[in-house]
């Protein structure tokens, strides 16, 4: 191989994960333009178009995708050797790349960063936040997080903190002039702020711990977004009744900027779990990363 296509073979991976030539050059050190010459190297060198260009996105061609997902193997393969290296190293380094939802980066891992930081100063901290499922290999992420419930069976799973229990709540004025919900069947006469993961599925169903099992309840929305911040702002303003995990909304119960209704109905699930391929060999500056977590959940 020419010694000049790897690099751009690297670079055109980059692009095509971020979808933006900015972000990735960001990322390489590198700008943006040096970055779209190196692609386009690559493409006049194979004669084809790997990526659709305009001045809203960068999206993948098709040949394009099947291209990358053939030198994504040897990509990967590139980054365990360099992996290997590091893990001989008297300090672990590298870029640690994580795909986690953003509820589980806040409760998590946010604020413990600066402290992994401190103690592993060689290692960057990456973190994509999605609530999809991915590949995690050809994605090329070290590993995940998700709930326990929702993990595949061919990952190797490591619990990290407590059970989470979802908490419903709305504003004190939301109440005082519309009352609180006595039974999770009462939010179909309440206005609710819901989230839709997925813009071509319904609003999730809210699930409640009744019996001794979980049921779900359809919420009347007054609202909808994929944000759960946005979601949780609305219910700050009296928009409506609303649900969260407690651990990101213990401050505003604690100060009374919500109040807690359905106490006796919230569920609890299992802790979130981080989670990577089994078939992966795990790096050094994973390893240090879960043993630091798990000590910190552990205190």
């Amino acid at each position: 191989m020419p010694n000049d296509l790897l690099p751009a073979i690297a670079a055109f991976a980059r692009v095509a994960h971020h979808a933006s030539f900015t972000r990735a050059a960001r990322e390489l050190g590198v700008s943006p333009s040096a970055l779209s010459q190196s692609v386009r190297a690559l493409e006049g060198r194979l004669g084809v178009r790997l990526l659709d260009r305009s001045t809203r996105r960068v999206g993948v061609t098709e040949i394009g995708q099947r291209f990358l997902e053939e030198a994504r193997a040897g990509l990967g393969a590139i980054e365990r050797a360099v992996d290997a290296v590091n893990d001989s190293r008297e300090a672990p380094a590298g870029v640690l790349r994580l795909n986690l939802p953003k509820v589980v980066a806040d409760i998590v891992v946010v604020p413990h960063l600066a402290d992994f930081a401190r103690a592993y100063p060689d290692v960057v901290v990456e973190m994509h936040c999605e609530n999809r499922f991915i590949d995690l290999v050809a994605m090329g992420f070290d590993a995940g997080f998700r709930l326990g419930e929702s993990l595949a069976n061919d990952v190797v799973a490591v619990p990290i903190g407590p059970p989470q229990r979802v908490a419903t709540f709305a504003s004190p004025a939301y109440v005082a002039a519309h009352g609180a919900p006595q039974t999770p069947a009462d939010l179909l006469r309440h206005r609710c702020a819901c989230i839709r993961l997925d813009h071509d599925r319904s609003p999730e169903r809210w699930e409640y711990a009744m019996d001794g099992r979980i049921i779900e309840v359809e919420a009347r929305p007054a609202i909808i977004s994929n944000d759960g911040d946005l979601l949780l702002a609305t219910a700050r303003e009296g928009l409506g009744v609303c649900c969260h995990l407690e651990g990101i909304v213990a401050g505003d119960l604690a100060n009374g900027t919500l109040v807690p209704v359905l106490t006796d109905y919230w569920p609890t699930f299992g802790a979130f779990h981080l989670y990577y391929p089994s078939r992966v060999h795990m790096p050094r500056k994973l390893r240090v990363f879960i043993d630091f977590l798990r000590r910190r959940h552990a205190m």
